[in-house]
């Protein structure tokens, strides 16, 4: 085949760019909206959506918004809330989760097979069928905290932590790389008198950063995005995340403007997770080379 000339290149570099630009400048024109809007006032807000001076910073621009959401609900407990929840999840999650793949992929004991399909079928039980069964569970479990033994769950963190931290698609996802590894690097490690555990800490985990990554994305998303479960557990307002926060924006009045004020504010740790998790997940790639 005959190679490509310097201009033929060049025209398809400028196309490539091209299209990555586009396809970005579609996923930033909402966080360009959101961010816009929050600094007008909602008749100005109202009146630029039809046209491109919603993406645009023009009109009467201030922080109004931001002040006036943070007098409507407690913007900051809401964003900790569910920062802690979603973070102490995501971690606990991922080594959960990857103990029990390994023991599935690695370990050799009877009846992994039907309880990783066991496990796999939970994938397709909707939620909401079993959100009642659950808290009636958790509302009669017993909790031995600082305060000496406690009986039932609600209005607490670990309601809202606990339920969430093992699932079968991140051990699925585990456990589909896992069985990609070279098996060689088990048997080396096991005959130099490894243990398991060493196994596990030292040799498999090292190589599995992109499939943290993906696992940590996924129950990020999840975690941060949850409302139906903590609307039914939370009553009190000191545990509420940000998405059941958000229905103190639609009470009575409803200022658009102060809801997307809200909105940037809770994207805000999305964003810096997403590009502490970039950066890592690029970095274990680049360190980690495994040879069939």
């Amino acid at each position: 085949m005959a190679a490509l000339s310097p201009g033929n290149q060049g025209v398809r570099l400028a196309v490539r760019y091209l299209v990555l630009i586009l396809i970005a400048l579609i996923f930033i024109f909402p966080l360009l909206f959101m961010l816009m809007n929050s600094l007008k006032p909602t008749e100005q807000l109202l009146a630029d959506t039809s046209s491109l001076r919603a993406f645009l910073p023009v009109g009467d621009l201030s922080l109004d918004n931001y002040v006036d959401a943070f007098k409507r609900a407690p913007v900051g407990t809401f964003v900790f809330n569910s920062v802690l929840v979603t973070g102490v999840t995501v971690i606990a999650s991922l080594f959960i989760c990857s103990l029990a793949a390994f023991s599935f992929v690695f370990l050799d004991w009877v009846g992994r097979g039907i309880l990783l399909s066991i496990i796999l079928a939970t994938l397709i039980i909707p939620f909401e069928t079993i959100a009642i069964p659950l808290l009636l569970i958790v509302s009669k479990l017993p909790w031995f905290g600082l305060n000496g033994l406690e009986i039932g769950w609600l209005n607490t963190y670990r309601v809202q932590i606990i339920p969430w931290i093992a699932d079968g698609l991140t051990i699925f996802l585990f456990v589909q790389y896992f069985k990609d590894l070279p098996s060689e690097l088990v048997e080396a490690a096991r005959v130099e008198g490894a243990s398991w555990w060493q196994v596990y800490r030292r040799v498999i985990m090292p190589l599995s950063g992109p499939v943290l990554a993906t696992g940590a994305i996924l129950k990020f998303l999840v975690m941060y995005n949850q409302y139906l479960w903590p609307l039914i557990v939370v009553q009190e307002e000191s545990y509420r995340p940000v998405m059941v926060g958000l229905g103190y924006f639609f009470q009575l009045n409803v200022a658009w403007g102060e809801v997307m004020a809200y909105l940037s504010l809770i994207t805000l740790p999305v964003l810096a997770f997403y590009l502490a998790l970039q950066r890592a997940f690029i970095a274990s790639i680049a360190s980690t080379g495994v040879k069939g």
